[in-house]
């Protein structure tokens, strides 16, 4: 279960409370007003940002001691974050290791997801040589090599198409059947949160609100 415990921030004249239990599986999705907050939830908790008081607790443990890269927790935002000088197979690597130092099996790890996500054969090619939506896969490849069981996606369908979302959206919904995350979904469209079948959470005045 992901637990946030009277969790609170300020930032200037900006204030946000959250309480919120989750299931160690299934899928959220949070909606609210450009500014709500909801980028700022994901981000606290996946360690970027530090709360001023409260909680937040996975399986019963709290994540707060915790750096970024030590919490079980994989994100993926709407910015993909790809070094243009890197290949497809070595973006996704640095989800392993920033150094790029991989041994066999990792490789194989590698291909494995690339595979998953549908970019069988691309894997030396560069991402200005990739569509958006190709763009989009590698990212989602790198966030989910290491199956950590909380995932975070922040608007990742906002820059596609209307195919290229279908597509994301019939492989997340498989890839999340697989291996089971608790996932947390910022949107701003509820056809989005429809589509992947999610249980809605809106923010209103710095809450959670939860809509079932």
């Amino acid at each position: 279960m992901l637990e946030l415990d009277d969790l609170t921030l300020a930032i200037g004249p900006r204030h946000w409370q959250f309480d919120l239990r989750l299931d160690t599986h299934g899928v959220h999705a949070l909606l609210g007003r450009s500014g709500s907050g909801k980028s700022t939830l994901l981000n606290l908790i996946a360690g970027f940002m530090h709360p001023d008081q409260g909680d937040i607790r996975w399986q019963g443990q709290s994540l707060l001691p915790m750096e970024p890269s030590e919490r079980p927790v994989t994100s993926l935002f709407q910015q993909r974050n790809l070094f243009n000088h890197l290949t497809v197979r070595q973006n996704v690597g640095l989800g392993i290791d920033p150094g790029l130092k991989l041994n066999d099996k990792q490789i194989m790890a590698i291909q494995s997801v690339l595979d998953d996500v549908g970019l069988n054969g691309q894997e030396n090619k560069l991402p200005g040589a990739l569509s958006g939506g190709e763009q989009q896969r590698v990212a989602l490849a790198r966030s989910l090599l290491r199956r950590r069981p909380i995932l975070l996606l922040d608007e990742p369908f906002s820059a596609l198409d209307a195919l290229t979302r279908q597509e994301m959206i019939a492989l997340l919904q498989q890839l999340i059947e697989t291996y089971q995350p608790c996932v947390i979904m910022v949107t701003h469209d509820e056809e989005d949160a429809i589509a992947m079948q999610a249980e809605v959470l809106r923010l209103s005045e710095g809450r959670i609100i939860r809509q079932g």
